[in-house]
């Protein structure tokens, strides 16, 4: 205890007051100069990179200049904003971390009570214990976080900058500022006499070399490397020899003189290009013997050969490396003359035509050393598409090199086309690409094909523009422009598309159309993707044809005709699909012989199944039979307009000429016949028409507005004599006239089936069965209680057991279940 009137000892808080006055000096000095800093790190970085070298001497004394005005500013306010720390300031911060203030109080003294003994020994106990609280004190840490004040984080970019120079760049560089300076330059005692640079090409990833810290006598560096080689001194102290570059060409007689700085005898820049020998002779100099690396050309290759997918598409793998990695690739593909059978419209010289040259695929990450990719493309449309070719695939480095493939003979992949019409289409389009002067002889074709349209071309709207392209085709055929050819081909593609994949009138055309074309395939030997994508297609059709004939058993309750084939067709139809089981298995195993065989089976088992319209449907009577008429008069109208526009032509189509002269007259003109078929289309849609009211009616009027809209153009064009316009506004109308007899059938179906449930419902919610039996099926007891006397259960299990795997065979047969349902019901049939 100490005696009255003195201070409890402080020596405790020596050391501990004089580190946090450290840290109060590290925090106020980071607070206050922390721009400063900052600023020194990011100068010195970028002399360390020899920011000041690649500029004019002048744009580096003003960017100097500029650095240290900024500096003195800067410093300036840090001189201002900084207030020196003092002992009563660290031992303020250290009694503010304990709880009472210690040492505030232990700095206290006694203001009333002195001379009171009991006063006296309370303050002497408070000293005591503030004392003891105070002996435990320890160092406040400073606090250096300038987030506040620094909301951008300069301070890291000019740390982050200031530790790359450390790793990449060179503070010798930093040496060449004194260049900056007035008058000559003096070198620093003991510095570099040179300095050299070797900077590979950024493409091969290799680090830039300080020479000066290389002293083996052997040197490799990638062919492309930059050499810089500064020298100081008097000039004439230091030379450079080499004979690993081409000297660079003499400067042309110009009064501009290029700035060496102050002190610096001589700057060398030139890029290697060549094994040989680099010296800096004079005092000091080093001399290295030099390989240069060479790029290698990048290599490619075909991997695999070319494949076609179902839609046109090919698909060409191929494989490419270089020791630095690929950027970038092509093929060229060119026509192979020499191997084209030159025959029908392919004996002209061909046209000349570019070669098609396309983009190689790239991975989008990783290396590109070996580089495997697939190069897919879509040339249906060329005239290059199926005929031989040649394709040269090239590869591209970073240094611009090129490395190619040998040629790759090959026929080219392009879209199929199965049916008879649709191919011929595509031939006459390819002749007249390959050369113009086949225009005549397209014409004369086409002709002959569409002699005799009838149950040869199903695709009406198609046959329609094709009868148009073929009269603009023959009235530019003797001076067919590249312009025009192009146009006439986009559309013969077009018409052959329809007549390909167009939209049939009905479920069994549908049907017969995906089994010719599945049958032309496998006599072709077309590919798997062709096959696989025509199976598709026909088990598709093959379930719209099911429907087709559920729904008209739905329609058609009491034709027995019809009774008999819905059962035969529910028997039949997991047999139907075995059959296409069977076949794709044969196609895949190449078994075209058998496969052929079977799809022969399947038609005829096909064309045994028809759809039979019942008398609700489009018949001949009432309204749908008279929509009906109307569509067929509409048909002739436009072969009728056809054929006065060929004769307008001054000529005929083959096997007209026996056309009578007055038939036209007895009909009369052709608008009268258009607006005679209008007016008819007009009371139909006056009257009554299946679905009124439904979706599906409404619909139906909707297409028969369209179609009426397209039956007054086509009027109003052959008034005007424009037959072209007429005919494909006809085409419209029987396209929209089909499109609504297809809802009011669809709404008729929907009426009778809705009429069948209806009384179904009546007969149960009415009364009771005649036969007595309840809801169940059950006859009554004979006690007058509710139930039955007979046993539900079935007497034969095994008569049961038939029966309801009889059941699940003809569920599992009807195609027009989803196909969740039918797998179901095939794993359960597969258990018995």
């Amino acid at each position: 205890m100490t005696g009255p009137g003195t201070t409890p000892p402080l020596n405790s808080l020596l050391w501990p007051m004089r580190l946090t006055l450290v840290g109060l000096w590290a925090e106020r000095l980071a607070r206050a100069f922390w721009p400063l800093w900052s600023l020194a790190l990011a100068v010195m970085a970028a002399l360390a990179f020899g920011l000041q070298d690649l500029g004019p001497l002048l744009h580096a004394r003003i960017a100097g200049g500029a650095v240290a005005l900024l500096a003195l500013l800067l410093l300036a306010l840090g001189v201002r904003r900084f207030r020196r720390p003092t002992v009563s300031d660290a031992l303020d911060r250290l009694d503010a971390t304990m709880p009472g203030r210690p040492i505030a109080a232990l700095r206290d003294r006694q203001a009333i009570g002195t001379t009171d003994p009991a006063s006296l020994a309370v303050w002497r106990a408070h000293q005591d214990r503030m004392a003891a609280r105070a002996a435990g004190t320890r160092p406040v840490r400073p606090d250096l976080r300038l987030s506040s004040r620094d909301p951008f984080s300069l301070r890291y970019v000019a740390l982050t900058a200031f530790v790359m120079a450390l790793l990449f760049g060179s503070f010798w560089r930093a040496a060449s500022v004194t260049g900056l300076a007035p008058g000559p330059a003096i070198a620093m005692p003991g510095g570099p006499s040179w300095e050299a640079w070797a900077q590979p090409p950024g493409y091969t990833g290799k680090p830039s070399l300080y020479l000066n810290d290389i002293t083996q006598s052997a040197l490799e560096l990638p062919t492309g490397t930059r050499l810089q080689i500064r020298l100081y001194g008097p000039e004439g102290t230091l030379a450079v020899e080499q004979t690993i570059a081409d000297q660079p060409p003499a400067a042309p007689n110009t009064t501009e003189v290029a700035a060496v700085p102050d002190g610096m005898a001589g700057v060398r820049d030139f890029t290697v290009t060549r094994s040989g020998k680099l010296a800096i002779e004079g005092p000091g100099g080093r001399e290295w013997a030099v390989t240069a690396l060479p790029d290698a050309l990048p290599a490619i290759a075909v991997s695999g050969a070319i494949g076609r997918e179902g839609d046109g598409r090919f698909k060409q793998g191929f494989t490419a490396s270089d020791d630095y990695g690929v950027v970038a690739g092509r093929v060229t593909i060119a026509l192979d003359l020499a191997k084209v059978d030159r025959r029908h419209g392919l004996i002209p010289a061909p046209e000349p035509v570019e070669p098609v040259v396309l983009d190689l695929p790239m991975p989008l990450t990783g290396q590109r050393g070996e580089v495997t990719e697939t190069l897919v493309d879509d040339l249906s449309k060329h005239v290059f598409a199926n005929l031989p070719v040649t394709m040269v695939f090239a590869a591209v480095d970073a240094a611009g090199q090129e490395g190619r493939s040998e040629p790759y003979a090959v026929t080219l992949p392009g879209k199929r086309f199965f049916d008879p019409l649709a191919a011929a289409l595509i031939e006459m389009r390819r002749d007249i690409l390959w050369n113009r002067i086949n225009a005549p002889r397209a014409v004369e074709i086409l002709k002959a094909v569409t002699f005799r349209p009838e149950g040869f071309i199903r695709h009406d709207r198609a046959f329609l523009h094709l009868r148009v392209l073929m009269r603009e085709l023959e009235a530019k055929q003797a001076s067919l422009s590249a312009e025009d050819r192009d146009a006439l081909a986009e559309k013969l593609w077009t018409i052959a598309l329809m007549v390909e994949e167009g939209n049939l009138q009905d479920a069994l055309e549908r049907l017969q159309r995906a089994q010719d074309r599945l049958d032309e395939a496998i006599r072709n030997g077309a590919s798997p993707e062709e096959i696989d994508q025509l199976m598709k297609e026909m088990q598709q059709a093959l379930n719209e044809y099911m429907r087709e004939l559920a729904e008209e058993a739905q329609r058609n309750p009491g034709d027995q005709q019809q009774q008999g084939q819905m059962q035969g067709q529910m028997m039949s139809g997991d047999q139907l699909q075995q059959m296409l089981d069977e076949l794709q298995k044969l196609m895949e195993e190449g078994r075209t012989a058998e496969a052929a065989e079977l799809m022969e089976q399947l038609r005829q088992l096909m064309q045994n199944m028809q759809v039979v319209q019942g008398e609700g449907g489009q018949g001949k009577g009432g309204p749908m039979g008279e929509l009906g008429d109307t569509l067929r008069d509409q048909q002739e109208l436009s072969d009728d307009a056809y054929r006065d526009m060929q004769q307008g032509q001054g000529g005929q189509e083959p096997g007209q000429e026996g056309q009578q002269d007055g038939e036209g007259e007895d009909q009369g003109s052709l608008a009268e016949r258009q607006q005679e078929l209008r007016d008819r289309l007009d009371q139909l849609q006056d009257g009554q028409l299946p679905g009124d009211g439904g979706a599906q009616g409404e619909e139906g009027r909707r297409n028969l507005d369209q179609a009426g809209r397209a039956m007054d153009e086509a009027e109003e064009a052959l008034r005007q004599g424009d037959l072209d316009g007429a005919l494909d506004r006809q085409a419209e109308a029987m396209e929209a006239m089909r499109d609504g007899l297809r809802n009011f059938g669809e709404a008729l179906a929907d009426e009778q089936r809705q009429n069948r449930e209806g009384q179904g419902n009546e007969r149960d919610l009415g009364s009771a069965d005649p036969s007595g039996r309840d809801p169940l099926g059950r006859e009554p007891g004979d006690t007058a209680r509710i139930g039955s006397d007979r046993n539900m259960v079935q007497t034969d299990p095994n008569k049961r057991a038939q029966e309801l795997l009889d059941e699940l065979r003809r569920r599992s047969g009807e195609l027009t279940r989803p196909s969740e349902e039918l797998d179901y019901f095939k794993r359960l049939l597969q258990l018995f």
